[in-house]
């Protein structure tokens, strides 16, 4: 089994509906997301997936969550923009992208950290 991980970041605004506490406020963060695949076979040049490809997957999904206010964005309108939820949006979308590519390659875990100490770590259920 091999893993290749890949990581970018991006900078945006959110407040929590329903929440009592200060994140019911507008405020934002500099989000750092990282995706790691994983799969069994290699294509004949020894790559499981080719690292620029998967950092193009990530770019593109993220790049529509940049400076942004997360609560005016489509994919969360219903759903609160919290860590578990965004994270959640970024490994669905990953996955639909991941489907396009050669091999069999999967994604393993999407985790997105909204400061240096607190993280969420999604895992899709296969």
């Amino acid at each position: 089994m091999y893993i290749l991980t890949v990581e970018d970041s991006f900078a945006s605004a959110h407040q929590l509906r329903g929440y009592s506490g200060k994140c019911e406020n507008l405020h934002g963060h500099n989000w750092k997301v990282v995706a790691s695949v994983r799969g069994d076979t290699l294509n004949e040049t020894g790559l499981l997936v080719d690292f620029g490809e998967l950092k193009k997957i990530l770019r593109t999904i993220i790049g529509d969550l940049d400076h942004r206010n997360l609560n005016e964005h489509p994919g969360f309108l219903s759903p609160n923009p919290s860590s578990e939820n965004i994270a959640a949006y970024i490994a669905r979308r990953f996955d639909i992208e991941l489907a396009a590519l050669p091999g069999p390659v999967a994604l393993d875990s999407l985790t997105v950290w909204e400061s240096d100490t607190s993280r969420c770590t999604y895992i899709p259920q296969r």
